[in-house]
């Protein structure tokens, strides 16, 4: 057994230990974990964000408009200082900014460009017959669509339209969170493969 397979086992049955109760040795391990991801991740944009593509250009006299970015990531340190602390609105609100130009667009077209097509679909199938995918669609986004119609009150017609609008809802939740469950119970599978074979070796 190497030595990263050992502190990799120790730090995993320290982060288990958890299940017990909170203790000592588990927040060694947390606070081990924000440490080093912090460390990594520093070391990351130093090497690849800063040095790659800001001071080996700079230095080199390719693109003189680097200058530009340099003094608004230095006006960000302005905020410790009383006197010109309003000096790092500067860079605050170019990053919003920037930011929103570029993340606006994309969300759109993912998040309801994209889902607004996924909704129009054909209703019946090449040979004829109905197709119950796209029917199930129309039905569901119809149905939660008069869920959030709150102008008129939900009788009639329009309260049994928003309540299977609600079990369409309630589907996709159940669904999200049955996702999320998986997800970290891979996690922890893999976990425990780790812990029966690399480390303990009850497993091969």
């Amino acid at each position: 057994m190497d030595i990263g397979t050992l502190v990799a086992g120790l730090l995993t049955l320290a982060v288990l230990s958890f299940l017990y109760r909170d203790n000592p040795v588990y927040k060694m391990a947390e606070s081990l974990l924000i440490g080093v991801s912090i460390g990594y991740f520093l070391v990351v944009t130093w090497e690849s964000t800063l040095m790659d593509t800001m001071f080996e250009p700079l230095f080199a006299g390719d693109d003189f408009w680097l200058l530009l970015p340099l003094l608004l990531g230095l006006l960000m340190f302005a905020r410790f200082g009383r006197r010109v602390a309003w000096l790092a609105k500067i860079p605050i609100g170019f990053l919003i900014g920037s930011g929103a130009g570029v993340a606006i667009p994309a969300m759109l077209y993912a998040r309801t460009i994209k889902q607004m097509s996924a909704t129009v679909v054909p209703l019946t199938t090449s040979s004829g017959w109905p197709d119950i995918s796209g029917i199930v669609v129309l039905v569901g986004v119809t149905t939660t669509i008069t869920y959030f119609y709150f102008s008129r009150e939900h009788e009639g017609a329009l309260g049994r339209s928003a309540k299977i609008g609600t079990y369409f809802l309630m589907v996709f939740f159940g669904a999200t969170f049955g996702f999320t469950v998986m997800s970290r119970m891979s996690t922890f599978i893999g976990r425990m493969e780790f812990l029966l074979t690399d480390f303990l070796g009850f497993m091969y």
